[in-house]
Order: C-alpha cells, then structure tokens, then sequence
C-alpha cells in the first residue's frame, strides 16, 4: 500500500496528495484508502504528475467503469472514455470562439456530472496538462455544507421532493447551442431524490445544479424557480472552495456531494487543456 499524504486545502474541503505517483498500479488498500480520503475531503489534488492519456485511464478504472459523456457535438470527444477541454487548436494556439449555434457553456455553469442519467458520475478526474496563468480556476461548492445550513423545517420539506434533471434542459438553462436527437435520445429525463444520501457516508447533500430540469410533480416553471434560488443559497462563498491550477495537478472530485464549474478566463491569450476521465456512479438514494 502507498501511503498517503494529505495536506488539508481549505477549512471547507479540499486536500492536497503529495509524493504519489498516479502511474503506479493501485492495489485494493490504497484504492480504499483514495476513496475514504475522497468521501472526507470531497476534492483531492494530486501534485506534480506527469500522465500520458492511457496512464490517467488506467489510475481512473481503478476505481470503477468510465462512462462516456453525451456531449458529442463538441470538440474533445475522440475517446468514448476520455474528454479532451481546451481552448488550444492542433498547434497549442488559442482558438476562436464557436459561432453561436455550437457555443457550448455547460462547463461554465454549477454542476454535478452526469445528474442526468440513471447512473450519475461517482468521481471526475481531470489532469492539468497547460493551465492559466490568470482566471480558469475551477470552482467547488460542497452541497452537503449546504444541507447542513439549512433549517430543519426545510430539510424535512425538501426531503419529501423529487427533482427531474434533463440534458436537454441543462442547454437551454446554460444557454447553450440545441440539443441534438442523438443526445436527446442517449439521455431521456431522470428523477433522482432533491435531497440525495451519499453512498459511502452517508451524508446528506442537496442534488441540484444547472442539469436539474424542475421539481418533479410541480409546475415546471415554479419548481425551476426553486431549484435556481437552492443553488444561489449552495453557491455562497461560504461554501465554496476556488481551486488554483498548477501544470500536473490530477484534481479528483466526488460528484455525489458538491457541484462545480470553470471560472472565467481569456480564452484569446490564456492557455488552458485538460484531460477529463469518469468514473460511473449509483444510482441516487
């Protein structure tokens, strides 16, 4: 067994993993060992690796069957397992801006991976290969920090609810391009619990972000509004942690229990590419 080294990031979550090398075979103790670092500190950042696209799959099955994503239309889909985000063209050159049609702003926007389908992301790995000098951070808010805050008028209340989350009306809430048929046909509308029992603690955490479509058995438009204003309440600063990109960092997050996105960069000066691995998850209780 490797042993780890985790250094906390924040009082809210976050830990930092050094002198592990992610190209080494993971045996069951350490794999064990990962997991429960990862249910305690919801992020883990592993420094300074250095990790070829079959490296990073191999350390990422390690822990579960990869999952493809939905998202086809979009560069960085020439794996089923493996996701290529960057702003950088064949020669490491920033690219232009997609015309309107094929902006795609879901990275942009609080959420968990995958909420839309029957089996959502258990972890996402995402390995800094060139990361931003200025702006890029990706942003953490811990739902359970935020169940926790709630009242307990409140917890009982939404805890009776259900809430349906739909690819389809992820793009329209991020205002991006159409959904296409073949997304729409990979990704039919799921409902999962509004307030989800993680399966390896047992915490409890809201389940919200910009795939959730509405409030199951409510009027759409006023369980949207619902859900939109439980995400401005999860999202304070007070739960969230800002991660700040080092060349080699292998960020691995636990979907279950927080939401995420991309902070805002200069997509025509900075240069940001990153490898994205994911590992398949339960189904929500």
């Amino acid at each position: 067994m490797t042993k780890l080294i985790a250094t906390p990031l924040s009082d809210l979550m976050g830990a930092e993993i050094t002198e592990f090398d992610c190209r080494e075979p993971v045996d069951a103790k350490t794999r064990d060992a990962i997991i429960e670092a990862l249910y305690r500190h919801q992020i883990l950042v592993f420094r300074e690796q250095d990790l070829t696209p079959e490296q990073q799959i191999a350390f990422s099955e390690a822990f579960g069957p990869l999952e493809m994503h939905v998202n086809q239309a979009n560069q960085g889909y020439e794996r089923p397992n493996f996701h290529v985000v960057t702003n950088l063209d064949d020669n490491g050159v920033p690219m232009p801006d997609p015309p309107p049609e094929k902006i795609f702003n879901g990275t942009r926007t609080w959420h968990s991976d995958k909420s839309y389908m029957p089996r959502p992301s258990m972890a996402t790995f995402l390995y800094g290969v060139a990361v931003t000098k200025e702006g890029g951070e990706t942003l953490f808010a811990s739902l359970t920090a935020a169940y926790d805050a709630l009242d307990e008028d409140e917890k009982i209340r939404l805890g009776g609810l259900k809430c349906v989350h739909s690819w389809e009306q992820s793009l329209r809430n991020s205002r991006s391009r159409p959904v296409t048929e073949e997304e729409r046909q990979l990704s039919p509308p799921v409902t999962h619990p509004l307030i989800r029992t993680h399966p390896g603690d047992g915490r409890k955490a809201l389940y919200i972000g910009m795939h959730a479509s509405h409030i199951a058995g409510a009027d759409e438009e006023s369980g949207r509004a619902q859900l939109f204003a439980l995400l401005d309440f999860a999202t304070q600063a007070r739960f969230v942690y800002a991660h700040q990109w080092q060349k080699g960092d292998l960020v691995v997050w636990d979907n279950p229990s927080l939401v995420h996105k991309s902070a805002p960069f200069d997509r025509q000066k900075e240069r940001r590419h990153l490898h994205r691995t994911v590992v398949r998850g339960d189904i929500p209780v």
